[in-house]
């Protein structure tokens, strides 16, 4: 918690930083003594402890295989289930497919995030990497990209490997169908997906349009970490964060923020709510609408790069005069600090959608509304008129995102009990807890199934 909290202040006062990163310590140093052992999870709703659900991967070896090592959703959240294995005593190794050969800021910091945790990371080409696998009790390759990697580098040991893989599957895009990547799909232990969504998805699109039979699949809903709840449930420290954010970005306490965290690209659909954002500003003054004044927050931008794509999404902004309205953020590992900050989440993902949406229920955490796309993973979290609001994906989309970006902007009531029932929503299903039960039913199959082929 201090490392989340202090790591969003590199900008601010010392004086500021000192006293959050004070006040979040004590808190966590009160729950540590509560809580003792690894082995023990503790729920703030139940009267005891009950048992980590992943406390039987003690002492197993794991292999984690990762396309990429990247502030992106795949890789961030095979990182947090390294953590939970590690956390119940679990041998892990990081391997990662695709590096670029010069010093990459990003990388170094999350490598050393987990040598930190005890975690072994090693070249994904060595022979290291092969005496791993085949010594490893469980291999979970994270993304279909992934799967290059048993081909190149286990190459004739491939075989001995297969049946003991765990395959973490997150992509909807068609460009991911090649039989290149998903050829040994059909053999390994399983598939986990992270939303019945995107399991369907491939169930069909693999049979129709390369002609093999996905593995037994399990859907896996995300969770919420525990760092991520303290912040959201800790009011002092969102009063801070919000603070510091909206004066970095030049917003009033009193003005509405509505924002998309997500990597900048037009698959996320940035342009779109762009677009939506200023009809809704001509509607607000076609209508003579009293309402404060509204801001929009793009969070995941990559200011070094600066694509074709992120020089549109400037240009708009310029050629609809609406700078001092719209604020981009370069891309960060730590939303929690904007979350806090912001009054309605934006998942405008287009085509099929997201996978899941991990964003989404961390927003809905913060007690944030959520506009989101009727498209993959988002229907599985956003309850339409409950939790938030659903538009259609592509430009019929954003006429109806506008209203909608309206129909919150002049109604405060109907905003704060949508942001209510999205966090009972999320205390109800979409919590680490919940995620660690529905992981260690699929390791304890997969295992089982790794173990008896072991044995013929």
């Amino acid at each position: 918690m201090a490392f989340l909290i202090r790591s969003t202040f590199d900008s601010c006062s010392a004086n500021v930083s000192n006293n959050v990163s004070h006040f979040i310590q004590e808190n966590q140093q009160e729950e540590e003594a509560e809580e003792g052992s690894t082995d023990i999870k503790f729920d703030r709703n139940a009267r005891a402890p009950t048992p980590n659900p992943l406390v039987f991967m003690k002492s197993k070896l794991v292999l984690l295989v990762s396309h990429e090592l990247s502030l992106s959703g795949g890789p961030l959240l095979l990182m947090e289930l390294a953590f939970l294995l590690r956390g119940v005593g679990a041998e892990v190794v990081w391997v990662t497919n695709q590096k670029p050969t010069e010093t990459d800021d990003v990388i170094y910091s999350l490598e050393h995030k987990m040598l930190d945790r005890g975690i072994q990371v090693w070249s994904a080409k060595g022979q290291e990497a092969v005496n791993t696998a085949l010594k490893a009790d469980l291999v979970i390759l994270n993304t279909a990209v992934a799967g290059k990697w048993m081909d190149a580098v286990l190459k004739e040991h491939a075989a001995q490997v297969i049946p003991k893989v765990l395959w973490w599957i997150h992509e909807m895009r068609g460009h991911y169908f090649k039989l290149e990547y998903v050829k040994h799909l059909p053999f390994v232990a399983g598939a986990m997906i992270d939303s019945h969504t995107t399991a369907n998805y491939w169930k069909n699109r693999t049979s129709e349009r390369l002609g093999i039979k996905m593995p037994e699949t399990y859907v896996v809903h995300l969770g919420n970490s525990k760092e991520l709840m303290e912040v959201a449930e800790n009011q002092v420290a969102k009063k801070v964060l919000r603070e510091h954010v909206r004066e970095s970005l030049g917003v009033r306490n009193e003005d509405l923020v509505f924002a998309l965290i997500n990597s900048v690209s037009r698959g996320k659909g940035q342009d779109l709510f762009l677009r939506a954002f200023y009809e809704s500003l001509q509607l607000i003054q076609e209508r003579k609408l009293q309402v404060p004044s509204i801001h929009a927050v793009i969070v995941g931008s990559d200011m070094n790069a600066q694509t074709k794509f992120e020089t549109e999404l400037r240009n708009f902004v310029s050629e609809k005069n609406i700078q001092d309205r719209v604020h981009f953020v370069n891309k960060t590992l730590t939303v929690a600090p904007y979350l806090a900050s912001i009054d309605v989440l934006v998942q405008n993902s287009q085509a099929r959608g997201e996978c899941f949406g991990r964003i989404t229920i961390e927003a809905m955490a913060f007690k944030l509304p959520v506009l989101g796309t009727a498209a993959g993973g988002t229907m599985e979290i956003v309850v339409n008129g409950t939790t938030g609001l659903l538009h259609p994906v592509g430009k019929e989309g954003v006429s109806p995102l506008a209203n909608n970006i309206v129909q919150l902007a002049t109604n405060v009531e109907k905003r704060l009990v949508m942001g209510k029932h999205g966090y009972e929503r999320v205390k109800e299903r979409f919590l680490e807890h919940h995620m660690s039960e529905r992981i260690a039913l699929v390791l304890k199959e997969v295992l089982q199934k790794a173990k008896h082929y072991s044995h013929s």
